[in-house]
């Protein structure tokens, strides 16, 4: 892990993106949880370096396909990452469950995009899907919101890209003792509403001081 975070922090500094960590503390605490956050792109992979390197101890639930990419693949089951078949929403839920409770007891965190896939839209969220929220309340452990803010130097429209910053804030872990799965769209709602005020508000700090040539269109709001 240690010299897959150095190799990405090289390819960020050639690709001009700088990143920065707000709160890293909350994600370093020797708990287990579950961790969401929005996904743009798949530079988001350079944000999950920084956080494996911080929590030490985090397993990510990507799509069953990246198994088979070769060497990349082998390099994400070493992770202890749990493979999903979202193909089958039933038993990719029971095969999280299952095999996150384990890694829960042992302190690891599990991410999870609640989007589900990438999203290209730069001004909200699509909708959250109901997963993470199921496993953190099934098994009564804390979700760890964090907020990117907007790629705005990523034009996926115009295949556009230049150099720009980011600001990845992890929020305050939000307790899920007591609650039940028929608490979790209220609990959904709670966090997503709470997550886009935070991604509004960086967004328009990492914008704010662009200068006017900027190539990149960043008035959509």
């Amino acid at each position: 892990m240690r010299l897959i975070v150095g190799i990405a922090n090289v390819v960020g500094k050639i690709l001009g993106i700088t990143w920065i960590m707000r709160n890293p503390e909350i994600v370093s605490e020797d708990r287990g949880a579950v961790i969401i956050s929005n996904h743009q792109s798949i530079l988001d992979t350079m944000h999950l370096c920084q956080l494996w390197f911080i929590s030490r101890k985090m397993a990510i639930t990507p799509k069953k396909a990246l198994l088979y990419m070769w060497s990349f693949g082998f390099f994400i089951y070493m992770t202890d990452a749990i493979f999903l078949d979202r193909r089958n929403p039933t038993v990719a839920n029971q095969l999280l469950l299952n095999k996150s409770k384990h890694l829960l007891q042992n302190k690891v965190k599990i991410l999870i995009f609640p989007e589900g896939t990438r999203n290209d839209n730069p001004t909200k969220f699509l909708p959250f899907k109901k997963g993470a929220f199921n496993l953190a309340v099934q098994t009564q452990v804390p979700i760890i919101p964090i907020v990117i803010s907007r790629f705005y130097f990523l034009d996926h429209r115009r295949r556009m890209f230049s150099n720009g910053n980011v600001i990845a804030q992890c929020l305050e872990p939000i307790s899920t003792e007591g609650l039940t799965l028929d608490d979790v769209p209220d609990l959904i709602n709670r966090i997503k509403s709470a997550m886009e005020k935070v991604y509004k508000e960086l967004s328009n700090e990492v914008t704010k001081d662009l200068p006017p040539d900027y190539p990149l269109a960043i008035n959509e709001s």
